[in-house]
């Protein structure tokens, strides 16, 4: 269906809004990641889960992207951890996984609203896929691509025993930003949604 000019200016400014979002997140110390006792919780995955349901894949893919973007220059220019300058020089491990979200994410709401006919439940498979994707490509990458001493190190642990360093990760911050993502992405994307439904039909 093509859009009119007015649906096409409040798509382009939202889309605006969430890159905006994710700048703040990526340069805001605290609002991108939050630190919870040893564990440094993402909250950037939420975002452009919420920009796939909203604004449909591609345009979630677009803002996953940006947020690769950013976290490819941080790599090089101002590291974020010990970790970042030896992995996420890559684009392959930074980028990739972050475009993944928007595509996946926003497909499954997709396709979960065309089955199920329930956008709570729809939302939530969202966020369950979004997030897994991220974690797992990232942290599977990593494994597949830079299983060094070096990058073992970075965990506390020796080359051998990379893989549980990994799943530990997954177990703990994987978890934790799932069950952010869970709780957030219905509660904000829903009723963005709404408003824009009553928008394109006033």
């Amino acid at each position: 269906m093509t859009k009119t000019r007015h649906q096409q200016i409040r798509h382009n400014t939202t889309l605006a809004i969430f890159i905006a979002i994710i700048l703040l997140q990526d340069f805001v110390p605290f609002f991108g990641n939050i630190p919870l006792g040893p564990l440094s919780i993402t909250t950037l995955h939420v975002t452009v889960i919420i920009a796939a349901i909203v604004l449909g894949p591609v345009d979630g893919a677009i803002i996953g992207g940006i947020w690769g973007l950013l976290t490819w220059v941080r790599a090089f220019v101002a590291p974020s951890s010990p970790l970042a300058p030896l992995v996420f020089v890559n684009p392959l491990v930074s980028v990739v996984p972050r475009i993944m979200i928007g595509i996946l994410a926003g497909y499954t709401f997709i396709l979960m609203c065309r089955l199920i006919k329930a956008k709570y439940i729809a939302a939530v498979g969202a966020a369950i896929v979004g997030t897994l994707t991220n974690t797992g490509l990232v942290l599977g990458f990593i494994y597949l691509f830079y299983r060094t001493p070096a990058v073992a190190q970075t965990y506390g642990v020796n080359v051998n025993h990379l893989l549980i360093a990994l799943e530990t990760v997954m177990a703990t911050n994987g978890l934790a930003e799932l069950i952010l993502a869970i709780i957030i992405v219905p509660m904000v994307a829903l009723p963005v949604l709404e408003v824009r439904r009553r928008l394109e039909v006033s």
